[in-house]
């Protein structure tokens, strides 16, 4: 089974375009809980709610070994039946890139990874290699400081065009082996709109929903394909840290069926008006 289908089947077992972001910070934990111990918690609480996990690596990374051991035990604790998603943003010159991929995919068996697409077609084509694996590469990211650059207009084909949907026109033409999607915030609606009515059977890993104010319904609107199996909203502190108690599982547990409900709630809308 390969990413595409992995992650439908996900989406209709559990009824959820959801992603929880596995991002663990001691501040906001609960004191004395570890980093294995609270993504486990937080697993057993939401697994039946998601379509994917995507731990963001840069958190386990900070804290030294016990944060990559605890990095491990998470990954090889998630539920085979939902997608991993690597959020590790990599993409560098060819052979770097071709051991960053064999380090997610083949060492730690992740089913996607997040990439940037910088250095061009070569830093990422190793990545594109794993068939099977599913390839994000960032085009319109949510954070406030993507302007500087993704809506820079640049010139192709005799034409001015943002730089972001220059991203999103490459990457569909990389895509040739159906396994390549695009990393769009929820916080810039009308660039996902665009990039969605552009490539409508990409799948969009699509943040910026919670902490980063998003709007949910537009994102569902606007980010949708016709399916409804090519969408994945990630929402991370607003879930995992819903709580910073004891009841932080059930608390979580709450944020996502929240969160699962009101996505599907905005898609049935859609469908109804459709």
């Amino acid at each position: 089974m390969n990413f595409i289908e992995k992650l439908a089947a996900t989406i209709r077992k559990n009824q959820s375009r959801l992603c929880v972001g596995l991002d663990p910070n001691p501040k906001l934990m609960p004191r004395g809980v570890g980093i294995f111990e609270f993504n486990k918690a937080i697993i057993d609480a939401t697994c039946a709610l998601v379509c994917a996990y995507k731990p963001q690596f840069a958190f386990y990374e900070a804290l030294g070994q016990e944060g990559m051991e605890a990095l491990r035990q998470t990954i090889h604790y998630i539920p085979d039946n939902i997608v991993i998603i690597a959020d590790a943003k990599r993409g560098d010159i060819g052979n770097t890139s071709k051991a960053y991929a064999k380090a997610i995919f083949e060492d730690l068996n992740c089913d996607a990874t997040t990439v940037n697409p910088y250095l061009g077609f070569d830093s990422i084509e190793p990545f594109i290699q794993y068939r099977n694996k599913g390839v994000f590469i960032l085009c319109r990211t949510s954070n406030p400081g993507a302007a500087d650059f993704q809506s820079l207009h640049c010139e192709t084909e005799n034409r001015l065009h943002p730089l972001f949907e220059i991203v999103a026109q490459k990457a569909s033409q990389w895509n040739q082996y159906d396994n390549i999607g695009l990393v769009v915030g929820a916080t810039y609606p009308e660039e996902l709109k665009q990039i969605r009515q552009n490539h409508p059977k990409i799948p969009l890993l699509i943040p910026g929903i919670g902490a980063q104010e998003g709007d949910l319904a537009l994102t569902v609107s606007y980010g949708a394909d016709s399916r409804g199996e090519r969408m994945i909203v990630n929402s991370s502190r607003q879930i995992i840290f819903a709580s910073q108690g004891e009841n932080f599982a059930l608390a979580a547990h709450r944020a996502a069926l929240t969160l699962r409900d009101q996505i599907n709630l905005h898609l049935s809308n859609l469908n109804q008006t459709a």
